[in-house]
């Protein structure tokens, strides 16, 4: 493909791609600032060079294939920070702020110095690391099963100087004897068989599924998390946008108290939580 950056973009919208997503692609194509739209309709008529056409090509094969746009980009913006992300970990979605919301209000109710926390299956670290950039005295520690999922999160946390304690570990295992003041997860919550599952397919399908109904990770944490919580210590869990319901029943029967779940913007319920009673 030869021509100016205009006639670029009409070839990048004739196949379908929204405006914006196509501006970003030949941004990067081109290596500029992936948001600088300005600077393209000020070079409209500048010639696309060979290896600028050849990378503006292959990206745009990837975006038509379902590949996520951070991984394109090679980064997403989550709660003000800038996250390195790739197909070793999911790509954040806006959805699991609402989390991050609820964990700092928690912290911020419970007026510990230092508090404890957990985020786990911690992917990119986007939760942990949203949470020590919001709550520098607190302790937090980002764990996965994923030695490739971690090694992102550390360099994350290496690259924004953020003190999380990264731990390889499948949920609690590896966390025996250790207690929380708040724990937090965005877990697989998808089920199996869900019509879905081939859009993300570019996503590790390890913390997307879990099981014939999406619940068999969250029934895990909710079983162990109460032998790694202080007393009037927080589990807050994401969940699919038809889950509230079945997660409140499983955190009551397990023995919390203060069952509740939050909605994202759209207004869907999408964590759900409570707290570990002092006296059982």
């Amino acid at each position: 493909m030869s021509g100016t950056l205009g006639q670029a973009l009409h070839h990048g919208l004739s196949l379908g791609l929204p405006r914006l997503e196509v501006q970003m692609l030949l941004l990067l194509a081109v290596q500029q600032d992936p948001a600088n739209r300005a600077w393209l309709l000020a070079h409209d008529q500048d010639s696309l060079s060979a290896d600028s056409a050849a990378r503006y090509e292959a990206l745009l094969q990837r975006r038509c294939n379902g590949e996520p746009l951070a991984y394109l980009r090679g980064s997403k913006e989550f709660f003000g920070l800038n996250l390195q992300v790739d197909a070793r970990v999911l790509d954040p979605r806006d959805d699991t702020e609402t989390l991050v919301e609820w964990a700092l209000a928690c912290l911020q109710e419970m007026r510990q110095p230092s508090p404890l926390v957990l985020d786990l299956g911690t992917g990119s670290g986007a939760i942990a690391l949203a949470l020590q950039a919001q709550h520098p005295q607190a302790q937090v520690w980002a764990v996965d099963a994923s030695e490739a999922a971690l090694a992102v999160a550390q360099g994350n946390a290496k690259r924004l100087g953020l003190p999380i304690r990264c731990v390889h570990s499948h949920w609690f295992d590896a966390l025996a004897g250790q207690p929380f003041h708040l724990v937090v997860s965005n877990p697989p919550y998808i089920a199996e068989n869900d019509p879905h599952l081939p859009a993300l397919r570019h996503e590790p399908l390890s913390a997307l599924v879990s099981g014939r109904d999406g619940l068999d990770d969250i029934r895990a944490l909710v079983r162990a998390a109460p032998r790694h919580l202080k007393a009037q210590g927080w589990l807050l869990l994401e969940h699919g946008h038809e889950q509230a319901q079945a997660v409140r029943a499983l955190l009551n029967q397990a023995g919390f108290a203060g069952v509740q779940s939050r909605c994202d913007l759209a207004g869907i319920e999408r964590c759900s939580g409570g707290f570990w009673p002092a006296v059982k």
